[in-house]
């Protein structure tokens, strides 16, 4: 009889059933290290599902495959209790943190075609999860630009993004997909029940009338054959109805009372059996990859503990001894690729929170220009890709670090949104002012007072240069306006500029002909008739006409001329100047206004300096009264005076000849444009 049983297990009928028991070889474990078995394939090598250790079983402890998570999920919908079928299972996730919303899409679309759902399950519902941060954030970033284009305003905001809509119809196909998968898995289980409660029926009766030996033992094994390929039950039913079946197939040996020889060919048959996986086990050790041997090491538990028969007792401890002591080796493997893995989360947490930090400290930067927040805003966008790209953090701060990213991206669109607004403020009354100009150049772009407009419309160029930016909408369409209205009034001034040159040209043509024959004058040596000669060719020169602004150089030249004349004639040092400022004045009216404004007020200034000069001599005289008249000094002192007073007649006399040629002007009609104020 077969010797180790446990104090408590319970028949068919669900009796408990003192004695009856267990032992490590059948491969039971304790009950705090016990972790439901679903059915796995034959072949190890092939497993797809990865099994997940719950914190607090031993490390041989088999997890939960993909069915095992669906008898969770029937279970829970059975009992209306909240089972564990969320729990990780053997998949890899990848980290999906650096992939676009694009990439995200394409790799949902190819994990919906995945055969078995629950086998990228994990996969799944990260890739939606990562989705949904970056479109969450995507959708923040719409709404304030929005915000930005009116003035802080997101109440009219909605976008639409088709890849949304694509991506949820397939996490919506996939989600379909799943809950098909549950309710077969429910049904599924349902049946495997019944058939195993059938085969310990069929067990029970056969134990209880065992008398033919040979066909019993047949029948015993058909009933084991059966049973390995039943399927997966139950969670909540797994203990009752496996240990039933572990008790009757004792019982069933202890009926019997087999010879020795037969109970020791089958226990030799175990045995061989479990050191062969024992010899696997060893092998698994030396695998690189970790989380393979693991997953097939569940896959060794399984078929030690449901697909094999009991050894004999000298054996017993020692083989489970050995494959006890593997298990802890590859579990203590896993522990460290686990534990490295937390480590480098860790390390990721640590960076993506400096980089929170950072985003914190740029929000509370003050900047008070665009291209000082331009810059910040690079900073933030190039902080965001880091932080996207930095790697998974632990699950449990996943939420929290996210929340807290997604505060300080707030934040700082909040103030920069705030600046914006502001700035917005000011561009729509620059706008105002840029509106009122062109309204104003459209009103003057037909004018035919061109000396006036021309003058008013360079002020108006200047006063636009002035005036900040705009709208971006509005910009181009408003500074197209305002540079047809000025181009319109220039090229009416230039063509009336282009008709009034023609003569002006000629002019220049003429002069400079009269000017090589000037060259060759002589004088006579009678004064009186030198001089009229010279006043009769400044009226001559000055019936020639005014030539271009541009060519105005040859004025100069006739004036050289006639200061060599000038010299030479015996004229008194007053006249002389007289005749020259006369033609000179000449000259100047002809000219720009401005020139002989300047020139008045040249000459004011001047007789202002000769008074003063006079005022000081004289006063000087009075200090000296006592000194004799032959005295040197003092008669230096009164031909001074005297030459300053001749000095300030002449400028008077100058003034006086000015104001009469301004006043005529004043007095006469405008005069075309001199030059080009356009720009």
């Amino acid at each position: 009889m077969l010797e180790e049983k446990n104090d408590n297990l319970h028949n068919a009928d669900g009796n408990t059933i003192s004695g009856a028991g267990d032992t490590f070889e059948n491969g039971y474990l304790p009950d705090n290290k016990i972790v439901e078995n679903s059915d796995l394939p034959e072949e190890a090598e092939d497993l797809k599902e990865q099994l997940h250790e719950t914190e607090g079983q031993m490390p041989f402890a088999p997890e939960f495959s993909e069915e095992a998570a669906a008898t969770e999920h029937a279970a829970a919908e059975t009992d209306n209790e909240e089972e564990h079928h969320d729990e990780e299972h053997a998949e890899e996730v990848p980290d999906y943190t650096g992939f676009s919303l694009e990439q995200l899409a394409t790799e949902l679309e190819t994990l919906v075609t995945a055969e078995k759902v629950l086998s990228v399950k994990n996969r799944v519902e990260e890739v939606r999860r990562e989705f949904y941060n970056k479109y969450n954030h995507f959708i923040e970033d719409k709404k304030d630009e929005y915000a930005n284009e009116n003035n802080g305003d997101t109440t009219g905001f909605e976008y639409h993004l088709p890849l949304k809509q694509s991506f949820d119809g397939l996490y919506n196909q996939y989600r379909d997909k799943k809950n098909s998968h549950f309710k077969k898995v429910q049904t599924d289980l349902k049946s495997n029940l019944d058939k195993r409660q059938a085969i310990i029926e069929e067990l029970k009766a056969l134990a209880d009338n065992a008398s033919n030996l040979k066909d019993s033992i047949k029948q015993v094994n058909e009933l084991r054959e059966r049973w390995k390929n039943a399927g997966p039950i139950p969670r909540d039913k797994y203990n009752h109805v496996f240990n039933n079946f572990h008790f009757h197939i004792e019982r069933f040996y202890d009926q019997l009372h087999l010879d020795r020889e037969a109970r020791d060919l089958d226990f030799k048959h175990n045995l061989d059996q479990k050191l062969k996986i024992i010899a696997r086990a060893e092998d698994l050790l030396t695998e690189a990859d970790v989380n393979k041997a693991f997953r097939e090491l569940q896959a060794l538990h399984k078929i030690w503990k449901e697909e094999i028969g009991p050894v004999s007792r000298e054996h017993r401890e020692e083989i489970w001894r050995k494959f006890s002591d593997i298990t802890r080796q590859i579990h203590d493997k896993r522990e460290a690729l686990v534990n490295k893995l937390r480590e480098a989360e860790n390390e990721h947490l640590e960076h993506k929170r400096e980089i929170i930090a950072k985003i914190n400290a740029i929000a509370s930067d003050k900047v008070i220009s665009h291209n000082a927040w331009q810059g910040l805003i690079d900073r933030v966008e190039a902080l965001r890709d880091e932080f996207f790209k930095a790697g998974k953090v632990p699950q449990e701060v996943n939420e929290e670090v996210w929340t807290a990213f997604k505060a300080a991206v707030r934040n700082f669109n909040g103030v920069k949104n705030s600046f914006y607004k502001d700035i917005k403020k000011d561009q729509q009354t620059n706008l105002n002012r840029k509106l009122a100009l062109v309204e104003k150049a459209n009103e003057l772009k037909d004018s035919e007072d061109f000396i006036g407009t021309s003058a008013i419309m360079k002020q108006i160029q200047e006063e636009w240069k002035t005036i900040g930016h705009v709208p971006r909408k509005y910009s181009d369409a408003v500074w197209k306006d305002f540079k047809a209205a000025c181009n319109h009034f220039f090229d009416r001034l230039h063509a009336h500029r282009a008709e009034a040159n023609k003569d002006e040209v000629d002019a220049f043509e003429r002069k400079k002909e009269y000017l090589e024959k000037l060259k060759s004058f002589e004088l006579s040596g009678n004064h009186k008739d030198d001089l009229d000669a010279i006043k009769k060719h400044i009226e001559t020169w000055k019936t020639l006409g005014r030539v271009p602004q541009a060519r105005r150089h040859i004025e100069g030249k006739f004036n050289k001329i006639l200061d060599a004349l000038f010299d030479k004639l015996s004229l008194s040092k007053k006249e002389s100047e007289m005749v020259r400022f006369s033609n000179r004045l000449e000259q100047l009216a002809d000219g720009d206004t401005r020139r002989l404004e300047n020139e008045q007020v040249f000459i004011m200034r001047k007789i202002e300096e000769v008074q003063s000069e006079i005022f000081q001599l004289e006063n000087n005289i009075q200090f000296i009264s006592n000194a004799k008249a032959d005295n040197p000094f003092v008669k230096e002192v009164y031909k001074s005076i005297e030459r300053h007073k001749e000095e300030l007649k002449t400028w008077k006399d100058k003034l006086k000849q000015i104001r009469s040629l301004t006043k005529k002007q004043d007095e006469a009609p405008a005069a075309e444009p001199t030059q080009n104020t356009e720009e």
